[in-house]
């Protein structure tokens, strides 16, 4: 049987390893710097993403805050407290109402 010697010249410079392959250390070069620039377009996208979802919570805990000092200052809230069950009767009217209007269709 016949043995195939194999063997790689590798040498080093500056501390970088050499295989003697030059297409095989260009691809890997090239797509280690693909990597690096898809990791800092990834990195960017995030932050964006971050900040958006931030100002999002403040924009709508804004707006929960206004709903509560309107609900608080509205005479539909006046008149829930003072007359529950007339709005309970109320509430089961429209309810009727719209069920019936909805079966319809």
């Amino acid at each position: 049987m016949a043995t195939r010697n194999t063997t790689q010249k590798s040498s080093k410079t500056n501390g970088a390893t050499e295989t003697g392959h030059p297409v095989t250390e260009q691809l890997t070069s090239s797509l280690h710097s693909s990597i690096d620039s898809l990791a800092d377009t990834a990195g960017k996208a995030e932050e964006k993403i971050r900040q958006s979802a931030s100002d999002s919570s403040e924009s709508f805990a804004a707006r929960k805050r206004l709903a509560e000092q309107k609900w608080e200052a509205s005479q539909v809230r006046k008149f829930a407290i003072e007359n529950p069950i007339a709005t309970a009767g109320i509430a089961f009217a429209a309810g009727m109402f719209l069920t019936s209007i909805l079966r319809k269709k």
